[in-house]
């Protein structure tokens, strides 16, 4: 009896993970904020237990800190962080590009092949949340196409702390636009099982995201860390 009690109860903290991770990318809670746990309990109709083993997930994913006094708070990169993020986050892409285009079977093309189609239906409604979703699920799905458990670990690692980043870049329309033309061109070398050109394109599309952070953070419409 106390199994079957313990199963909702984790499911119910990866629930709460799962509707704090989203507003910590969209920015509903921006970078440096704190998570302020009577708010969020109210605001997600649930109690300090799960709550509290929600943030702790979020914590080893890499997309909350946990601070001394402070309590929980939405991480918040520096421009020499996002520097080796997106250096080390483009070359884990790369090589998931050029495993996945020899290891991924039919029917998780058509899985990809199908999240593609819904994102770029999102992207025609302007549906920057629903764009967003599809689009993550598609690089997910191209790393773990790669079928290597030690790739995919490390590349969640870094991938997690610069969502929030990623997300920002698409507001403008014309990088939007850019993005949607690069996913186009995945698709089509994963199709021809193009391993090499399937790499080019992740890595250059990764430094591009790079380059739009940082250019959105020395606009000031990212927030940078605080220098020490």
């Amino acid at each position: 009896m106390a199994q079957l009690l313990e199963i909702p109860r984790l499911a119910l903290h990866e629930q709460v993970a799962a509707r704090l991770r989203t507003l910590l990318v969209e920015g509903t809670i921006p970078p440096g904020g704190k998570l302020n746990e009577r708010e969020l309990c109210e605001l997600l109709r649930v109690s300090r237990t799960p709550l509290r083993e929600a943030i702790k997930l979020l914590a080893a994913e890499g997309l909350v800190d946990l601070l001394p006094n402070r309590g929980a708070v939405a991480v918040r990169l520096s421009e020499v962080d996002i520097l080796h993020a997106f250096e080390l986050l483009a070359e884990l892409e790369g090589i998931s590009g050029g495993l996945a285009a020899e290891r991924m079977t039919e029917g998780e093309l058509a899985e990809l092949r199908a999240l593609h189609y819904e994102m770029l239906a999102c992207h025609a409604r302007g549906d920057l949340s629903g764009y967003y979703r599809s689009n993550a699920l598609i690089h997910t799905a191209i790393n773990d196409a790669a079928k290597n458990p030690l790739l995919s670990k490390i590349y969640r690692e870094i991938n997690a702390r610069v969502q929030s980043l990623r997300f920002r870049t698409n507001q403008d329309s014309a990088k939007w636009q850019r993005a949607v033309q690069e996913h186009e061109a995945m698709l089509q070398a994963l199709v021809a099982r193009d391993g090499g050109r399937l790499r080019a394109i992740l890595v250059e599309h990764l430094l591009r995201k790079r380059d739009a952070v940082l250019e959105l953070m020395r606009s000031g419409s990212a927030p940078a860390a605080r220098k020490a």
